[in-house]
């Protein structure tokens, strides 16, 4: 039960905390006069890409922090840490669309990181990994609360590592691409066609693990 309750109460941060990821985008895009991503790039500004790669990092960190205050043991720290980051994610394209409508589709493409490299996907993707990260860390937390301890085997972690690189993989493939390249080329890169067949067997992938690691006794 007490476990029941901080899983409510991280969740409550991190919808919170999507309200003001999402209010910044709005004011990036107003900014920039953006409404769509694949037709309007702003011009590179080096002050500007520094300060985004820092509010990433920040918004990490945040996320990792209220894991990590949040959970007694590193087990359940890492779960609150997935809970957090899952439900942000997700919440953070709720309030881009009630503020602005977009996106319209789940398939709308989107420019979701810029660690180590731009991101691009449809929307759905991330969402579908947030809902995996949700489940796992939920899973993990209520494990620890039940005294029962994880141990992960390599095959386990192989599995998970591996996954996690194919989905990389799909986000960062035409970063990937034209490297190397300067930060302005970085900026200017449009999205290609999603590899959905290395993402998917990436999905399953983690997925597998992740539910291999999350269910045991």
């Amino acid at each position: 039960m007490k476990m029941t309750k901080k899983i409510l109460w991280v969740g409550i941060f991190a919808i919170a905390m999507a309200f003001i990821e999402a209010a910044v985008v709005v004011y990036l895009r107003r900014l920039y006069g953006i409404t769509d991503l694949l037709l309007h790039v702003p011009p590179f500004d080096h002050q500007i890409a520094d300060i985004e790669l820092g509010r990433e990092l920040a918004t990490l960190l945040m996320l990792l922090s209220v894991g990590w205050v949040t959970g007694i043991r590193i087990q359940s720290r890492i779960g609150f840490f997935l809970i957090a980051f899952g439900v942000w994610d997700i919440f953070y394209y709720v309030w881009l669309n009630v503020f602005i409508g977009w996106p319209k589709s789940l398939l709308d493409p989107d420019l979701l990181f810029l660690i180590p490299l731009p991101w691009w996907g449809p929307v759905i993707a991330p969402i579908i990994i947030s809902l995996l990260m949700i489940v796992g860390g939920s899973m993990t937390v209520i494990r620890e609360d039940q005294e029962h301890v994880i141990r992960i085997r390599i095959f386990e972690v192989i599995t998970l590592l591996i996954g996690i690189l194919f989905m990389l993989y799909a986000f960062m493939q035409d970063a990937l691409s034209i490297l190397p390249a300067n930060s302005i080329q970085l900026s200017q890169l449009k999205p290609s066609q999603f590899n959905w067949v290395v993402y998917l067997v990436g999905l399953l992938m983690s997925g597998f693990s992740v539910w291999r690691i999350a269910r045991k006794p």
